[in-house]
């Protein structure tokens, strides 16, 4: 099967599913997530698992297989490098990188991939703390916790901030929450900045937010 767009935008899709939780990707939760048709999916998952790139049975959830596994750490690898380089590189700030990201990941060659690599010291994760994965594949984790679902006192480093509403991006950047910035949990939704001002964050903003265990 040729690697197109669509098909590297399925697999990154199915990876990105199960980064920072178990459970396996839906066909009704991926379509939404591409914003395509149900008929659509259905459709892509058949080539895809004819390719050997994903498992699934019919209506349950899709799971890839090492060679889509590898083939979607490839995309991923791309996209979050190209981030990171627009930020560390071109005054990008880290909510304006992602749809460039999209574009980019699917054009750049593997030499200039790397050129970008070795331009950035090789970086371990892009400017959300998303982990960067290796050439092979390979990345090393941390044991993490949402925000959102940690007890009250937890201290901890934060690891991530999902990329997925610019405007969280830039009300976190406001008090300077970030990756490896020190917070600590208070009641509900409310945390105690490494300054000691207490910073009381939306439910949405809450469950993008991921702390060291």
């Amino acid at each position: 099967m040729s690697t197109t767009p669509a098909v590297e935008d399925y697999l990154k899709t199915i990876y990105a599913h199960t980064e920072w939780q178990p459970e396996p990707i839906t066909p009704s939760v991926l379509a939404a997530r591409l914003g395509v048709a149900p008929s659509s999916v259905t459709e892509m998952v058949k080539k895809l698992a004819g390719a050997g790139l994903i498992t699934h049975v019919p209506y349950g959830p899709l799971r890839l297989t090492p060679a889509g596994f590898l083939g979607a750490s490839a995309v991923v690898r791309r996209h979050r490098l190209v981030e990171t380089w627009l930020v560390r590189e071109m005054g990008y700030d880290w909510d304006q990188v992602h749809d460039e990201a999209e574009i980019l990941e699917h054009a750049l060659s593997d030499r200039l991939l790397e050129a970008i690599d070795v331009r950035l010291g090789r970086p371990g994760s892009d400017p959300h703390g998303d982990l960067i994965p290796a050439a092979d594949g390979s990345l090393v984790r941390v044991p993490a916790i949402r925000l959102a679902d940690a007890a009250p006192g937890h201290a901890g480093t934060v690891l991530r901030i999902s990329d997925r509403d610019p405007a969280i991006l830039r009300d976190l950047a406001a008090d300077s929450i970030g990756p490896g910035s020190a917070l600590t949990v208070l009641e509900s939704c409310a945390v105690r900045l490494p300054g000691g001002s207490i910073r009381l964050l939306a439910p949405d903003a809450a469950a993008s937010i991921w702390l060291t265990k």
